[in-house]
């Protein structure tokens, strides 16, 4: 009879483990920003290479569904194509197998060292919180250690269950193929991690309990988890593109597949276990690893030349709808909140698109003023409004953010995001002014001479170049621009200084018109307050 005692323990075992599982994972997640956003950033038409980023990104997040979650936000957000997105998440699924790998230590006498991480881990985060990163390290560490802890005290609490014949019985004697993929697939599907489920199907083989008795049974349930685990994909992809809705379809396919294929193999085989993992390894708990890790690795083997005949095959399932009118690229997918540093890696992305359309703005209505024409105004108006709509969409993106746990580094980030998108939207304003000032130039028929549209056009080359800088420093990062773009910024100033001296010198001399003074140095000041606002963004970034 199992007593309440047991079960208690079991849960507080679970408990812990799970919360370990979650430390180390979002901790590691948060020391490795810039590796994930390398790994992610990357696109290749070699499939190999998206294998590699699928392994490498779950690796370090410990978790296939982040990956793949993150994967279908890219896709719709347009950052990577459907070819791309397939072979990542075809290596997250051998990127999880590690986690089963490391559980699976537990058959070793390792348990008992690896325990101590949580005492070492906790110590080093209490002590170092003025070095940030190390602090952040110990959190890890101490996660890992809870892990093992969790492991090994359900593995106690299993040995009482496996000394009760009728609880073991219970769990060997359920041997149907078909019922024990369910029970993988039900229970992933109901908690969102095969690691979890797979956790415990280890540790239940550890304390001597196989569910599915001896032989090929327990693979079943691995493959059913396998399975299960699209669910979060599959949630994650409601709402989405209908490239968003064929990735999570498409990492479907891949896991029903290949598991029906090893099913198959496995029902046509009975002695598969005994000739195998069986007969290579000793304990239970590294046969279910090792099998984990290697039906993944020949799924991806076998499916890998075939990922256009899986695309096919979701568009056939998910055809295209009516494109709607373009507005512009959204790189502030929901689906990214969870992972800060990736969500902060789409704002910036998404300032760039912004700084491009509020340049793109001031040239239109330079261009508008300098040929005495209005007719791009309505273009220049959309492109505005698009800038402010943004600017609000961003700030709300921002700010779930930051309800998040953050390091003093994304903290810091969001602060200068918050500068930086002040700075794009006057200069979208600024456009508004020069169009404004357009319209007294048509009505009160003003010209200026050749010379002084020569000097304008200068300073607006001038903002051009050092917007573009700006523009690549924000995308890569390299502050090493930043002397390149001061001198842009003391170049338009001195521009601005001659423009009006020469001005001067000439309504003195009754070239140019009273009238026109108003004008030409407002529209003189508002291109030099454009640099201005670029030359703040760039330093925006130094913080």
């Amino acid at each position: 009879m199992i007593s309440y005692d047991i079960i208690l323990k079991l849960l507080g075992g679970l408990g812990a483990f799970l919360i370990g599982f979650k430390i180390l994972s979002e901790t590691i997640e948060s020391l490795a920003t810039n590796r994930l956003k390398k790994l992610f950033d990357k696109s290749s038409k070699n499939p190999l290479v998206g294998v590699g980023i699928g392994i490498g990104a779950t690796a370090l997040m410990q978790s296939s569904s982040a990956t793949t979650v993150i994967v279908v936000g890219f896709v719709n957000a347009g950052l990577m194509n459907l070819y791309q997105a397939t072979a990542v998440i075809m290596g997250a699924n051998i990127g999880t197998t590690i986690t089963a790998q490391l559980v699976a230590l537990q058959a070793f006498d390792f348990s008992t060292f690896a325990i101590g991480l949580t005492a070492i881990g906790i110590f080093l985060n209490l002590l170092c919180k003025k070095k940030e990163k190390i602090s952040q390290l110990g959190y890890a560490i101490a996660g890992l250690g809870l892990i093992f802890l969790g492991v090994s005290y359900m593995s106690s609490q299993m040995s009482f269950l496996a000394s009760d014949e009728s609880v073991k019985n219970a769990f060997e004697t359920i041997n149907n193929p078909v019922v024990l993929l369910l029970i993988g697939m039900a229970v992933t599907a109901l908690v969102q991690s095969s690691f979890a489920v797979t956790s415990i199907v280890i540790s239940l083989a550890a304390a001597g309990i196989m569910i599915g008795g001896v032989g090929n049974g327990v693979y079943y349930v691995i493959l059913g988890t396998n399975i299960g685990t699209c669910v979060t994909a599959i949630l994650s992809s409601i709402g989405g593109s209908s490239n968003t809705k064929r990735a999570a379809i498409i990492h479907l396919l891949f896991n029903l597949v290949g598991s029906l294929i090893f099913m198959i193999i496995l029902l046509l085989i009975p002695s598969f276990h005994e000739v195998t993992f069986g007969a290579w390894f000793t304990e239970p708990a590294t046969q279910i690893a090792m099998f984990h890790t290697f039906f993944n690795v020949v799924c991806v083997i076998i499916f890998l030349p075939f990922i256009n005949v899986f695309i096919k095959i979701a568009k056939l399932i998910t055809p295209e709808k009516e494109i709607a009118k373009d507005n512009g690229v959204n790189y502030l997918d929901e689906r990214f909140l969870k992972n800060p540093p990736i969500a902060l890696n789409q704002v910036n992305k998404q300032l760039v698109a912004l700084g491009r359309d509020s340049l793109k703005s001031l040239n239109y209505a330079f261009s508008s003023f300098v040929k005495k024409d209005n007719s791009s105004k309505g273009e220049i108006d959309n492109l505005n409004q698009k800038v402010f709509s943004m600017n609000t969409n961003i700030i709300d993106y921002l700010i779930k953010i930051s309800s998040n746990d953050l390091s003093i580094r994304d903290e810091k980030v969001i602060s200068s995001y918050y500068h930086s998108l002040a700075d794009i939207v006057r200069i979208s304003e600024l456009s508004d002014n020069i169009i404004k000032y357009t319209y007294i130039l048509i009505n009160n028929s003003l010209s200026f001479s050749d010379i002084v549209i020569e000097q304008l056009g200068e300073m607006m080359e001038s903002i051009n170049v050092m917007a573009e800088k700006v523009f690549t420093l924000m995308e890569y990062h390299d502050l090493s621009l930043i002397k390149s773009i001061e001198e842009y910024e003391q170049k338009i100033d001195t521009l601005r200084k001659d423009v009006i001296d020469g001005h001067i010198k000439r309504l003195t001399d009754g070239i140019c018109l009273a009238q026109s003074n108003t004008v030409f140095t407002n529209l003189v000041a508002n291109l030099e307050r454009a640099a201005d606002h670029f030359n703040f963004i760039a330093h925006n970034y130094q913080n």
